[in-house]
């Protein structure tokens, strides 16, 4: 009997210890798994805020940039003479200047312009004067935030809806160093009309003249941020280039008073 109880009483031991092995490994494993977690978790925080922090550094470095450059600009129009007139001839435009509200127009100061920027009014067969119009009437509606400092028609017409010492909303990020223009079309390519290709080439020169800035200083809005616009130069970026290289042909052989020259075909 005592030999059977003390059978009973090993095997019972035995299967205790059994037991306590089975608890304790899954006690580790579940601590294990929890460590691994952890770390994962930890892990993908780290990699979900990389994009972020590098977002953060290119903007900062873009807003270097840019402050730079208008730090540039203003040095050099600073050595200009006193009585320094712009060499070339100012396009004809007409001042239909936005009622100040909160909207179209804040009346906040455009502290350096660094950047131009071309767009195409989304709206196709509408008039300058029709996309001033909507402009003005965000004063009264509110129901979003935009205006270009210039609109031109497709007859070539020019409209100046905000003085060039305001800021306008016309590209997110870029509204307190840059100036819109805002080109009207006739169908959905997008294309501009002659007259106001030439207009927008005129004006763009003028303004580059103005404000000290070179070729590629000139962009389309969907340089910053991808929006298609102006369409027709999205799609068609090779004739983006020729527009570009007409505005510094133009530019250039006026400097020089030459009327005989040809633009890129």
């Amino acid at each position: 009997m005592q030999k059977n109880r003390n059978k009973k009483m090993g095997k019972r031991s035995y299967s205790k210890q059994i037991r306590l092995l089975i608890y304790a490994g899954i006690v580790i494993c579940a601590a294990a798994a929890a460590f691994c977690a952890w770390k994962i978790g930890r892990f993908k925080a780290e990699k979900n805020s990389e994009p972020a922090a590098a977002v953060e550094q290119t903007q900062e470095v873009q807003a270097e940039t840019v402050q730079e450059t208008a730090d540039t600009n203003e040095e050099q129009r600073d050595k200009r003479p006193a009585d320094w007139v712009n060499p070339l001839p100012k396009p004809q435009i007409e001042e239909e200047f936005l009622t100040p509200n909160e909207y179209s127009r804040p009346q906040e100061k455009l502290e350096a312009v660094t950047e131009i920027f071309i767009h195409y009014t989304a709206n196709p067969g509408t008039t300058a004067l029709q996309n001033r119009s909507y402009f003005e009437n965000l004063g009264s509606t509110g129901e979003t935030s935009a205006s270009a400092h210039y609109v031109i028609g497709y007859e070539g017409e020019i409209i100046q809806c905000l003085p060039l010492k305001e800021i306008g909303y016309a590209v997110k990020e870029h509204n307190y160093n840059s100036v819109s223009i805002e080109c009207c079309y006739l169908d959905e390519s997008g294309v501009f009309t002659e007259a106001t290709r030439q207009s927008l080439i005129e004006l763009t020169a003028w303004l580059l003249m103005e404000y000290d800035l070179g070729i590629f200083d000139v962009k389309r809005h969907f340089d910053a941020g991808g929006k298609p616009c102006p369409v027709y130069y999205v799609e068609n970026p090779d004739e983006w280039e020729y527009l570009l290289a007409d505005i510094d042909i133009y530019l250039e052989n006026t400097l020089i008073g030459n009327k005989d020259f040809e633009y890129m075909e």
